[in-house]
This record gives structure tokens, sequence and C-alpha cells, in this order.
């Protein structure tokens, strides 16, 4: 049942076969996916993987250290027109959100989600705005040993149902990526050898200063 979507993931995502099918598994089992790693690992492109291949909304949220809880949920605007307030959403009514770095916002920024991935359901202004029966939540978070981190909270890792890592590929994967820039830049070069040229060592001449 899941061999070509499989089959498709892999083409994105190479030599991570184990930890897309943890990820799938999460998203059918109704829970919310966290994954820690290095920058630059994948885990941002997991999670539009995932949106794309299940036809899923999607809605990135960068958690900075300024971020406030209203950056997430969404905030009440006063209209002049109707004389009362408008609730107008954030981010976090979708299907699927990605949770970028989620370690780099503060306690209280992170609470922000508590409500939301425990009822899929926020309150705000004493009124409850149920969210999409789909709703998933990917968050990201870099080491802790990098500066600019705050640990989660207990009550906020428990509201994940995984923890994964996706981690460097191996060799025989760092092998296929490499074969494939070659080949994608051999291409490039038959078809637009002007662009390579401007890449080349002799394309750009080492200055002679005055003295």
């Amino acid at each position: 049942m899941f061999s070509p979507l499989l089959q498709t993931a892999n083409t994105i995502i190479s030599g991570k076969e184990e930890q897309i099918k943890l990820a799938i598994a999460c998203l059918l089992s109704k829970g919310h996916l966290l994954i820690e790693d290095l920058p630059g690992m994948g885990k941002t492109t997991l999670a539009h993987l995932l949106a794309k291949v299940f036809g899923l909304d999607y809605s990135r949220i960068q958690f900075t250290s300024d971020m406030l809880p209203a950056d997430i949920i969404g905030v009440s605007i006063f209209d002049r027109n109707t004389a009362e307030f408008r609730f107008h959403p954030d981010p976090v009514f979708s299907q699927l959100v990605l949770a970028d770095e989620i370690n780099r916002a503060t306690a209280k920024t992170q609470s922000a989600l508590l409500e939301a991935m425990e009822e899929q359901q926020i309150t705000m202004d004493g009124k409850t705005y149920q969210l999409d029966d789909q709703f998933f939540v990917i968050a990201t978070q870099n080491p802790q040993t990098q500066s600019g981190t705050f640990p989660l909270p207990e009550s906020q890792l428990d509201r994940f149902l995984m923890r994964i890592v996706l981690g460097y590929p191996d060799r025989q994967t760092e092998r296929c990526i490499f074969h494939l820039l070659c080949l994608i830049m051999c291409r490039i070069s038959c078809s637009f050898p002007a662009i390579v040229n401007i890449f080349s060592p002799a394309y750009h001449p080492v200055p002679v200063w005055p003295y």
C-alpha cells in the first residue's frame, strides 16, 4: 500500500527510509512528531514531503527568541466598522504545521502549542476555535549544545508521539548524491557553458594590488 509513497519519498530524501516510515506512522496515528538534528539534515524537507504526498495544507512557523504566543495562534483586532474585536488566525490554523527550530523560542512561546496539540483547539479572548481534524505538528529542534536554544519542558515533550533523528547519510548514499550532482553539472555545462565558466578559477584572475 505504501510502496509507491515510499518510492516517491526516497527520490527526495535519500537513505532515510526508516525515518520516513516512522514519520508516516506518526501522521496516520494522529500524533505529533519531533525531529532533533543538526541544521541541514533535511528536517524541513521531510515536512514539505509529507504535506505534498498527503495533500495537506502546509504552514511553517520559524521560531525565534523574540516571538510571542500571538505570533502562533493569532490576535484579535478591533474593527471600527462593526465596533467589535475580530479574530485573525495565524499559521497554526492549518493541517500540517512545521514548528521550525522550536527550541529557539522561550517556554512562554512554546506553551502556545500545548492546547492545540492536545485538544486540537485554540482559546482566544474566551472563545474556542476548533482546528482541522488532520491537524499535525512537526517540530524541529537544534541540539541543546548550540547557543541560543531553550530546552523543551516535559509538558511539551509529552505532546509528541515520536522523537526521531535523521543523521548524516551513509557512505553509499553520499556517493549517489555526489554522482547525481556531477550529472547535473555536466548537463548544465553542455546547455549553459557560460554559467559554468563563471564558477571556474580561470574566470576570476588573482588581483594584483599596488604597493
